[in-house]
This record gives C-alpha cells, sequence and structure tokens, in this order.
C-alpha cells in the first residue's frame, strides 16, 4: 500500500514541480477524510492540483466555479416536474461527487457557502426534507483568494473549521518555473494520466489511517499543544476538541505516509502548521510580536513530553 501512496505522489508532482510537501500534505488531508482549503494568489496551481489528485486516484469528479451569483440549489441540486412521470423529479447538483473542487469558494456569499457545511461534516444533503447521502470517498478541495483582493466574502470560522487542512502553494522556485515555462501544458499531461490507485485501495488506506497507533506519550504531546492554544495570550481563542481530534487523524495520516505504523512527534510537526493556522487568530495584544505562522510560536513554546 505504501508503494502506491509513493506512486500517487509521485504522479501528482509531476504536474505540480517542486511542491512535494505540499502535495503529501493534501494526500495525508484526503487519507484522515477531511476536507482541503488551498488560500493562495491566482494562478499558481490550486485549480491543476485538485485535477490532478482526482485523475491520480480514480474519483468522480466535479467542478464547482463559485460567483456571487451562485445560488445554494446550483450546489446541491434542485426537484424538476416531470410531465410524463407527474411528479417532481430531483436533479442532484454537482456536490454529489466523489472529489469536489469548489474553485474560488470565497468569492460567493456567505448563504452560497454555507450549503457545503452539511456535506463536508456528514457527509450528506438534506433537501426539501430528504436526507440523501453523498459518495464514498467523499473529498472537497476548495480555493480560495486571499481576503484582500477585490470581490471576497471571507469564510466565517465555523466554515474554515470544516477544513482539516489549508495549505498555500506559493510561487515556484527557479528550477520548477523552468521546468513549467519548457515544459508541456499541464492541462494536457492531466489528461493523460491513469489512475494509479482505485477507490477500494483508497478506503482501505483510510481505514488503516484511524488504527495506527498513538501512543500516551503522544497523546499528552497533542493534549499539551491543545492546552496551550487555550491558555497562551498568543492567540484569541484556543483550538477547538474537533480541531484536536483532526491534529491527530492528519498526524496519523502523515506516519502512513511515512510507512509507519506508529505515530511520532515530528508527524504531528508536520502536519500542524496545515491543521491549526486557519483556526487561530493572533491577540490584539500580541498581534505585532505574534510569528507570521502561529505553528511556529506553538513549536517554540511546547516541549515534547
Amino acid at each position: 500500500m505504501n508503494q502506491s501512496l509513493n506512486q500517487v505522489i509521485a504522479q501528482v508532482s509531476r504536474i505540480i514541480l517542486g511542491k512535494e510537501q505540499q502535495i503529501r500534505l493534501a494526500v495525508a488531508c484526503l487519507l484522515a477524510r477531511g476536507h482541503l482549503l488551498i488560500e493562495d494568489v491566482p494562478g499558481v496551481g490550486k485549480t491543476t492540483l485538485a485535477h490532478a489528485l482526482a485523475s491520480t486516484l480514480g474519483l468522480d469528479f466535479h467542478r464547482i466555479q463559485f460567483t456571487s451569483d451562485l445560488l445554494p440549489a446550483d450546489i446541491l441540486g434542485v426537484s424538476i416536474f416531470d410531465r410524463d412521470s407527474g411528479a417532481f423529479k430531483f436533479h442532484p447538483g454537482p456536490v454529489f461527487a466523489q472529489l469536489i473542487l469548489a474553485d474560488e469558494v470565497n468569492r460567493a456569499t456567505p448563504k452560497t457557502q454555507s450549503a457545503l457545511l452539511e456535506a463536508m461534516e456528514e457527509h450528506q444533503v438534506t433537501i426539501e426534507g430528504e436526507t440523501r447521502p453523498l459518495p464514498s470517498p467523499f473529498f472537497v478541495v476548495a480555493t480560495q483568494n486571499p481576503s484582500h483582493l477585490v470581490g471576497t466574502f471571507p469564510l466565517p470560522e465555523s466554515q474554515l473549521d470544516r477544513f482539516l487542512m489549508r495549505i498555500h502553494l506559493g510561487y515556484p522556485d527557479r528550477e520548477a518555473e523552468r521546468g513549467l515555462l519548457s515544459g508541456v501544458e499541464r492541462r494536457e499531461i492531466i489528461a493523460t494520466l491513469s489512475p494509479v490507485m482505485d477507490t477500494e485501495q483508497l478506503q482501505e488506506l483510510q481505514r488503516e489511517v484511524r488504527v495506527v497507533h498513538a501512543s500516551p506519550a503522544l497523546l499528552d504531546y497533542v493534549q499539551a499543544i491543545i492546552a496551550h492554544t487555550r491558555t497562551s495570550p498568543h492567540f484569541e481563542h484556543g483550538i477547538s476538541p474537533r480541531a484536536g481530534l483532526a491534529l491527530l487523524h492528519a498526524a496519523r495520516a502523515w506516519a502512513l505516509l511515512g510507512g509507519r505504523g506508529e505515530v511520532v512527534p515530528e508527524d504531528v510537526q508536520a502536519v500542524l502548521a496545515a491543521v491549526v493556522s486557519h483556526r487561530l487568530r493572533s491577540s490584539q495584544d500580541y498581534g505585532q510580536s505574534q510569528s507570521a505562522d502561529p505553528a511556529e510560536k506553538i513549536l517554540e513554546e511546547v516541549a515534547i513530553p
């Protein structure tokens, strides 16, 4: 199974050059049954990464382009009267897919953004009084532009908390950018990709993540991190119990990616920034001294037991 994961990462790395760490985090997020938020300026490969993951894993893929006039029904679906049967027939929306790309999610209004909440948390949607299950696996990759750009509606904290991880791709280094400039168009390469893993294999790996061993000492470390975010004057408020579970699930997935059956502190440290940075807000009293990444402050101040 670990060989299959290495093949997944290697194939996606052919598309997104020079970003193996971010690709590994994205795969870990999927293995942990979470959802991924990619925040960055336009044009750095956010959408391309989602396409590459779907093609590599053989997942049913739908893209939803979020705009200010998008309605919840455009995502979830709608019932339309069928003359032949004399009854209303439900037409499922694009949310009924295994991998959803919610492109530029913060360009939509809060009402439309909230249409994804139940889907992301419960893996089901309730429409017109009827609950409909979503496919399995179900993975949302949302992209968003930085909030200072024109035409954005910042995601509320309740929505941000639904994303297990937030990552930034950033600009490529000189070597990777040279490869982009001199290579084949990324869309053309994606069209030629073949799945290296089927759905059953992916679901088996997701089950394996849940049984990766976490020792009492490791749980002490995770709890120390959680407690620090709640008591430190650097943050307005600490992370929730759900966020603590997310950190542990992500660390287990990272351990599995590394071929280990037990979580070590380095696994927690590797995923910490992606899991907690979008959940923490620096205190006004410490706004100027707060490091750019809250995870850096946590790692400096919380010792491994």
